[in-house]
């Protein structure tokens, strides 16, 4: 641990979360981000997570201050195929084109144990009840099956049934649940955000073609729904947004990758913790610029820099 290393985040109130969003294979900028704060010795008081973030968020927990070794374990050991599992027959019959038996196989290798409550840290698992639409927290009961429940992109890989609710990716309605931590008791947010959607919305015409159409609608829709909740966390705590310092993305299954996104957003993120004042008071801490379309609108019209508290140029990459 490097000497007055936790300067950045010393003064946040306790109980701090670390809540680690969604991403697939960009779930390797989370490990970067989280080897920093592991170098810099914070340990957080709850760990919440959706999707890849779960599982990433779960070693955390499982290993506090020591998750370093087993997030590379799990991270070279991720491929499209091993993680994917075989295709299901019958156009998906079971909820999902593929099976969900290679990502049960890389959560077994991530020394975690068997139910959420034996974790040494607390930790919640967001996924999406495709039913009723509403956000469910798992807290309690078999590992496992929330991490899965909390992965299972809609259409890709199956729907878990969990307590009496049919389960998806927590990404659909908590891309970054940092809603679920603030209803937890959080006092205080760090939160790993991946993948363009986090960064400020440049003006830009995909291709006219329904792929690249469809890309560019997914982003905005994902930007505003990250966007809203941090504003809102923000109003109410302290809440620290963590850099990856990465503008090229591999695409959500190219796992080739994983290597220089762990040490881009290890280096960027470690920049941040060094150089960046967080408070104890409510607000959104952020890489210096960062400024969303929303903020940029509310800035016009009132003032606009009392809750985001990022000032001068862009975080070094």
């Amino acid at each position: 641990m490097r000497a007055g290393a936790t300067s950045c985040l010393a003064h946040l109130p306790r109980p701090t979360a670390l809540v680690v969003g969604g991403g697939g294979c960009l779930g390797a900028a989370h490990v970067g981000v989280g080897l920093a704060l592991e170098d810099h010795g914070f340990v957080p008081d709850l760990v919440v997570g959706t999707s890849v973030g779960a599982l990433n968020g779960a070693i955390v927990a499982a290993h506090p201050g020591q998750a370093a070794p087993w997030l590379r374990h799990v991270w070279t050991h991720m491929s499209r195929r091993r993680l994917a599992g075989p295709r299901v027959p019958w156009r998906g019959s079971g909820g999902g084109l593929f099976s969900s038996a290679g990502l049960a196989r890389l959560i077994d290798r991530a020394g975690l144990p068997a139910t959420l409550e034996e974790l040494p840290v607390p930790f919640r698992a967001v996924a999406t009840d495709v039913a009723t639409g509403s956000e469910v927290s798992m807290g309690q009961g078999d590992l496992v099956s929330a991490l899965l429940a909390s992965a299972a992109v809609p259409g890709v890989l199956p729907p878990v049934e969990r307590d009496g609710r049919l389960l998806v990716d927590g990404g659909v309605i908590a891309y970054v649940p940092v809603l679920a931590a603030l209803s937890c008791g959080a006092a205080s947010v760090v939160a790993l955000s991946s993948g363009p959607e986090s960064w400020p919305l440049r003006p830009e015409l995909p291709r006219r073609r329904a792929t690249s159409v469809a890309a560019r609608a997914e982003i905005l829709l994902l930007h505003h729904q990250i966007e809203r909740d941090l504003q809102q966390v923000a109003s109410a705590i302290p809440t620290v947004v963590l850099p990856t310092g990465i503008e090229d993305w591999p695409q959500p299954w190219d796992f080739s990758q994983a290597d220089r996104l762990i040490r881009t957003a290890r280096g960027t993120a470690h920049h941040f913790l060094d150089e960046t004042p967080v408070g104890p008071e409510p607000g959104l801490y952020r890489a210096p610029g960062f400024r969303p379309a929303e903020a940029l609108s509310s800035a016009a019209s009132a003032g606009g820099e009392r809750r985001d508290r990022s000032a001068g140029s862009e975080a070094t990459r």
